[in-house]
């Protein structure tokens, strides 16, 4: 996708409007769309070392690294403690793949094809595994809104609380997902013509380019990952730095910009490709990275980010809001519904985007303790 390399531009101008025009507006938005290209060479430096390091550890690079950029944007935020919006991030990750690209993909690829069809274990297999993660989020968030009810303290918004009881269930929960995702991996990886992890870059790979030569050294590769790598830590830290002003001025919530416009961000070029292949009647591919994409992050990237809230210092845990848990629930079953019958066609790709909308109007409008969301912008309220 050579037009990533044209969006670069904007990495400067973020650093200027960060160190010289002070104006938080321009830093948001300039931040935003700059990592949309640091994010696609990421993706594409890690499918390049895939090529020299060979299918099996290629596919564990992809099965590790696929989310890198919106890992780095976690962290980044979690270290600044705006765990809310971490955590807003997370949903919007997941349910951005379920809904918005997979509905994409079904859309455009039943309008160019017809009915399509996909293989019906790949898609019972990440449907069983969403399943079990949206289990994992759902059984912490029970278990405090619960003990907040027994002590008649109940703030359906606020999920900062520190509650050892609940600390010790989000760790406990957390390896248990983490265990279940490496055991995913061992089971891809024993599937005969299989890569664990689905596909993690921006490269289209037909049946042609499998066995491709790789475009750029493994130095090159290296060099990129780091340079990319180092561009998202600052780029995030300007971003996280003006979410409080953006959400002053917007007179949106701190929760929508974490479920619609931040996950976008990290994942736009993947996407794309996502939705290119299933074009091309290559719905295989095209679930792999929708499907692969949310299961990495519900089932490595979430319960990651309980231990590495531990090294920070940062109380993050498994207990996400009930809305937000609630719309996750109803995604991966409308997800598993369209997807398990092995075929597709472009009026359940329609049906998944309609959702979309019905929830990202949801969080727009939503009213928490930190902001009054869509109706104070509209000046309702």
């Amino acid at each position: 996708m050579t037009w990533l390399r044209y969006m670069l531009i904007f990495v400067p101008m973020a650093f200027v409007a960060e160190f010289f025009l002070h104006n938080d507006i321009l830093i948001f938005v300039f931040s935003c769309v700059a990592l949309i290209p640091l994010a696609g060479l990421l993706g594409e430096a890690t499918e390049e070392l895939a090529v020299h390091t060979g299918p099996q550890v290629g596919g564990l690079l992809n099965a590790t690294l696929g989310n890198a950029a919106e890992l780095i944007i976690t962290i980044v935020a979690l270290n600044q403690g705006r765990i809310e919006l971490v955590k807003a991030s997370i949903t919007g990750s997941i349910l951005g793949n379920l809904l918005l690209i997979l509905g994409l993909s079904l859309l455009l690829g039943g309008f160019r094809h017809g009915t399509q069809h996909f293989n019906r274990q790949t898609a019972g297999v990440a449907a069983s595994m969403m399943t079990l993660a949206v289990i994992g989020l759902i059984v912490p968030t029970l278990f405090e809104l619960l003990h907040e009810i027994q002590i008649g303290e109940l703030e359906l918004f606020n999920t900062t609380v520190n509650d050892p009881a609940l600390n010790s269930l989000s760790i406990g929960v957390a390896l248990i997902l983490i265990a279940i995702y490496i055991l995913s991996l061992v089971f891809a990886f024993r599937q005969p013509e299989r890569k664990a992890g689905g596909q993690a870059g921006v490269q289209d790979h037909s049946e042609e380019e499998e066995a491709h030569s790789a475009k750029w050294s493994v130095p090159v590769s290296l060099g990129v990952l780091a340079v990319a790598t180092l561009g998202i830590v600052f780029l995030s830290e300007f971003l996280v730095g003006t979410v409080e002003p953006v959400v002053e001025s917007l007179g949106v919530s701190e929760i929508f910009l974490g479920v619609i416009i931040i996950p976008l961000v990290g994942n736009v070029a993947e996407h794309i490709v996502g939705v290119q292949v299933a074009a091309k009647n290559k719905m295989d591919l095209s679930l792999a990275i929708s499907l692969g994409s949310s299961m990495q992050i519900a089932l490595f990237v979430a319960p990651l980010l309980v231990f590495i809230g531990l090294l920070m210092g940062q109380n993050f845990t498994l207990f996400f809001s009930l809305f937000e848990v609630a719309m996750l629930a109803v995604a991966v079953l409308l997800a598993t519904i369209i997807s398990v019958d092995g075929e597709s066609n472009w009026l359940e790709g329609t049906q998944l985007l309609a959702v979309y909308v019905i929830i990202a109007l949801g969080f727009l409008f939503i009213q928490t303790e930190t902001g009054e969301g869509a109706l104070r912008m509209l000046g309702i309220g």
